[in-house]
């Protein structure tokens, strides 16, 4: 590549409010910030950071949106009670969970296309029946109200079982709960993932794919699984703005300066 081309990259820069984030992250990690503390008013936070209280706002809904901290009416804004240590490690590391599931998702997008297709041609009788054995248990659960999780990694690993090629099984299983967002048994799990509405999305989906595999169609299974991580993808992200903008206008009315 050419000087004058090396001089035109430009590399993006982060957002005020993301380096606010990091920086509040790590006084919460390094317990400078204790749960059930209050953090700074907008007004301190303005001066300790010399950025605008819209700067700060943005950052702290990000915060809240996270589960980090909580604005309370009239009081202001709080560090949540139940942050763990590694959890803060982890954050700090890898960014909030929420980012975790967006870079789970499209890892997966990457390994679970080719493994859909594979399966639809390689799978067995027996492989084939796990596979829809971990379809029904998701519908039984999702009928009875509990956690999903579990059989939705079932299934998603039954798939990757039925290529017959143990290197798929073994990158789902190095990704492990956090492939599963729903998952309300996992500390990676989120509330965006567990409403009825979104698993219900993923069931549809998940019907798709068992049809194309069963019938053999390794193209319309390819298909069937990128379109079910990038609609999981979409619906994630969607059901982030929305509470990013709740938690802003919460934030707004929990200021106190």
């Amino acid at each position: 590549m050419s000087d004058t081309a090396n001089d035109l990259r430009v590399e993006r820069k982060p957002k005020l409010s993301e380096t606010v984030v990091v920086a509040i992250r790590r006084q919460l990690q390094a317990g400078e910030i204790m749960p059930g503390h209050k953090l700074p008013t907008e007004g301190q936070l303005t001066e300790t950071f010399g950025v605008s209280r819209t700067v700060i706002r943005e950052a702290l809904a990000k915060l809240a949106a996270d589960g980090l901290v909580e604005p309370r009416q009239g009081a202001g804004v709080f560090v949540t009670e139940h942050i763990s240590t590694s959890f803060g490690v982890l954050a700090a590391d890898m960014g909030s969970k929420d980012s975790i599931a967006l870079n789970v998702l499209e890892v997966r997008l990457a390994i679970e296309i080719e493994s859909a297709g594979l399966a639809a041609i390689r799978r067995n009788a027996a492989q084939e029946a796990a596979i829809q054995e971990a379809f029904f248990e998701f519908e039984r659960l999702l009928l009875a109200s509990q956690p999903t999780g579990p059989a939705d990694l079932a299934f998603h690993r039954a798939i990757a079982s039925a290529t017959n090629n143990p290197f798929y099984v073994e990158m789902l299983d190095v990704l492990g709960r956090r492939a599963i967002p729903c998952d309300v048994t996992s500390p990676w799990s989120t509330e965006i993932a567990q409403s009825d509405e979104y698993q219900r999305g993923l069931q549809r989906e998940h019907l798709v794919i068992l049809n194309a595999i069963s019938a053999g169609d390794a193209e319309a299974a390819r298909e069937a699984m990128r379109a079910h991580l990038t609609h999981s993808q979409q619906r994630y992200r969607e059901r982030l703005q929305a509470r990013q903008a709740y938690y802003a206008n919460s934030l707004k009315a929990a200021s106190t300066d």
